[in-house]
């Protein structure tokens, strides 16, 4: 039977991350901004699908949605033995690389069947701008094996976090959490890809509100 809550463990680490380090961070250093949070579904498989321009984006995300969020992780860092059970225990799912797209679909089903939220980029990766130009159709084909709500998140400004070197610099950064997208009726390619437009019109519009 499907899970609505994460592993107890799994809970716990996200609050002592979220709490101890990402959420003093953002709302400190990058003087951070979250809009629309009352909107995030507490229990139940849920998709988070959002633009991507950092590699700060996956933490800042999971800190905003009050939830922790299953992300891919390539399959290299599940070989390293310590690392791979804390990443496990962070919700991560290897991927490898060149791999089908129907093994990644597998794991995130997987992963919301033990009751993880389970996070995509819509745009598969990130973006100069933190616009979504070329959205995949991935989280969608997702959303509707799992009849699960998906949730359009934005980050506005975190392309700017290393935009001049190495060390992150204390950007403004603002986080929109849109209301629930209902899944696709079917996986078939036209309802997933009106789903998916669905998304991206919902994540750009969100970004153009900007500060």
């Amino acid at each position: 039977m499907p899970r609505d809550r994460e592993p107890f463990i799994s809970l716990v680490l996200y609050h002592l991350f979220k709490w101890s380090v990402v959420s003093p961070v953002l709302h400190t250093y990058f003087r951070g901004r979250i809009y629309g949070a009352h909107h995030v579904p507490q229990r139940g498989p849920l998709v988070v699908v959002a633009n991507h321009a950092s590699y700060f984006d996956p933490p800042l995300i999971s800190n905003c949605v009050r939830r922790p969020v299953a992300w891919m992780a390539k399959e290299e860092l599940f070989r390293v033995p310590i690392l791979r059970t804390l990443i496990r225990w962070y919700g991560a799912y290897p991927v490898k690389r060149g791999a089908s797209d129907r093994r990644a679909l597998q794991a995130a089903l997987h992963a919301l069947d033990q009751g993880w939220v389970v996070g995509v980029f819509l745009e598969g990766t990130r973006t100069a701008d933190g616009r979504i130009y070329d959205p995949k159709l991935g989280a969608a084909l997702i959303a509707a094996k799992a009849q699960a709500p998906l949730l359009p998140v934005c980050l506005w400004g975190t392309q700017e976090i290393l935009a001049k070197g190495r060390f992150p610099r204390p950007v403004p950064i603002t986080v929109r959490i849109g209301e629930p997208i209902a899944p696709p009726l079917s996986g078939d390619r036209h309802h997933l890809e009106a789903t998916t437009q669905d998304c991206c019109r919902c994540i750009n519009a969100l970004h153009a509100q900007g500060r």
